[in-house]
C-alpha cells in the first residue's frame, strides 16, 4: 500500500487527487486548516469502509510553528511516503503578516512548501519510487524581488502569487541540486486554469473577474487527470515540469541553478531560529 500526503486536500485539486487513491486502496493524508472539512472527509472515508487507511490533519500552513508540527507528525506516525502532493494555496488581495512575522502569501505559498519538501525527504527516501507533486504553476513571468521577498515595500495580491510560483520553481531547482543521484523525482506542475474553489479574500471587482474565469475554466475532474498521470509514472528525471500534459524543460532564467542556491541560502536564514527540523535536506 502506497502512502500519499496531499496538502491543500480538502478542496479543488488536492481532494479530487485524495479521493482517487483512496478509491484505489491507498493510504491517503489530507492536510488543510479547516476543522469541518477535515471531519466531512473522514466521514465520507468512514461510510465507504476506508476509515483505517484516511487521515486529516489540521495546520495553518501559513504559520512556521504548525508546518513543523506536522512534520513531526508525519515522521513519527508513518514509515515512508511515496507521493507528497503540494496543493495548499491562499490569495489575498491585502498584505498580512502573521502572528509569526511573515508575509502570509510567502510563508504560506512557498516557506511550507519549502519545510515539506526538505523535511519529509527521509520517508521519500524510504518508498521504492517516491514523488513531489507541487502544484504552483512553473513557468510564469512573476518577478523576483531579491530585495524585499516579502513585499513589505509595495504589495499586491497577484504580484505575491506571481512571485510565489517563480520561488517555487527555483526550490524544485535547488532540491533536485542538493540531492545527485536522488530517487526522489520533483514535478512542478501547471494545472491550468480551473474552477476550484479560489481560496482567497478578495475585492469585488476581483470576484466579478474570477466569475468569469469560472465559465471558461475546466471542470477540476478534467484537471486532476495529467497530475494523476505523474503520480502514477513519475518520469525518470531528477527534476520536471509540465504545464497540464505538455512538458515544460526546466531550463533557462526561471530556473537557473546560481539562482536557486541563492534562495536556498536566503530560505535557511529566514527560517534561523525557528524550531524546525529539516536535516534530511
Amino acid at each position: 500500500m502506497k502512502t500519499y500526503v496531499i496538502t491543500g486536500g480538502t478542496d479543488g485539486i488536492g481532494a479530487a487527487v485524495a479521493r482517487t487513491y483512496l478509491e484505489r486502496g491507498q493510504e491517503v493524508v489530507v492536510v488543510g486548516r479547516d476543522a469541518e472539512k477535515g471531519e466531512a472527509w473522514l466521514e465520507a472515508a468512514r461510510r465507504h469502509d476506508a476509515a483505517s487507511r484516511t487521515h486529516f490533519l489540521r495546520a495553518d500552513l501559513s504559520l512556521l510553528s504548525e508546518t513543523g508540527a506536522l512534520l513531526d507528525t508525519l515522521r513519527s506516525s508513518f514509515a515512508k511516503v511515496d507521493a507528497l502532493v503540494l496543493c495548499a494555496r491562499h490569495f489575498r488581495t491585502t498584505r498580512l503578516v502573521t502572528a509569526e512575522g511573515f508575509e502570509n502569501t510567502f510563508a504560506h505559498f512557498y516557506l511550507s512548501r519549502f519545510v515539506l519538501s526538505h523535511g519529509l525527504t527521509g520517508l521519500l527516501d524510504s518508498a521504492d519510487a517516491p514523488v513531489i507533486v507541487n502544484v504552483a504553476g512553473p513557468g510564469g513571468a512573476g518577478k523576483i524581488h531579491w530585495d524585499d521577498l516579502q513585499l513589505a515595500r509595495e504589495y499586491d495580491g497577484h504580484t505575491a502569487l506571481t512571485q510565489g510560483g517563480r520561488l517555487n520553481d527555483l526550490l524544485g531547482v535547488a532540491y533536485a541540486d542538493r540531492r545527485p543521484g536522488t530517487k526522489v523525482r520533483y514535478v512542478l506542475f501547471h494545472p491550468g486554469t480551473v474552477n476550484t474553489g479560489f481560496s482567497g479574500e478578495y475585492t469585488p471587482e476581483t470576484l466579478a473577474r474570477i466569475a468569469d474565469v469560472r465559465r471558461t475554466a475546466q471542470p477540476v475532474e478534467e484537471a486532476v487527470l495529467p497530475i494523476i498521470r505523474v503520480l502514477d509514472s513519475p518520469p525518470d528525471t531528477a527534476l520536471s515540469a509540465f504545464v497540464r500534459d505538455t512538458p515544460l524543460l526546466p531550463q533557462g532564467p526561471g530556473f537557473s541553478v546560481e539562482q536557486a542556491r541563492r534562495l536556498h541560502l536566503r530560505t535557511e536564514g529566514v527560517l534561523a531560529g525557528h524550531a524546525l527540523d529539516t536535516r534530511s535536506s
